[in-house]
């Protein structure tokens, strides 16, 4: 979670996977995970299969959480790190929200 806070307030693009210029959401997990290694899909819904399904009560710092339509990092102390669409500008962009953006479909961590 240290190296993808570096790129809070980037923006916000849709089907982006740069994570200097414009990311989605999707591709700001791909990109995070790949800086470690890792070659994850660049689909919010296909993100719902990768690594191992935690329950959300034991969510820790790094797991990727999904929702309908959308993906996001597990910050910790009930936040996450996210690629959001949200409008107007600067709302959107690379941001720390709640994890109770919406209704949780698996959270996800990759061994």
């Amino acid at each position: 979670m240290e190296y993808a806070s570096q790129y809070e307030g980037n923006r916000y693009v849709y089907g982006g996977t740069d994570l200097e210029n414009g990311i989605d959401c999707s591709g700001f997990v791909m990109r995070i995970y790949e800086q470690f290694g890792y070659d994850l899909p660049h689909s919010s819904s296909a993100l719902r299969s990768v690594g191992e399904e935690v329950d959300a009560d034991d969510m820790q710092p790094g797991d990727i959480i999904c929702y309908a339509g959308h993906v996001a990092l597990y910050a910790g102390d009930g936040e996450m790190l996210h690629a959001s669409n949200s409008k107007p500008y600067p709302k959107g962009g690379i941001k720390y929200s709640d994890v109770e953006y919406g209704k949780i479909i698996t959270v996800r961590r990759i061994v």
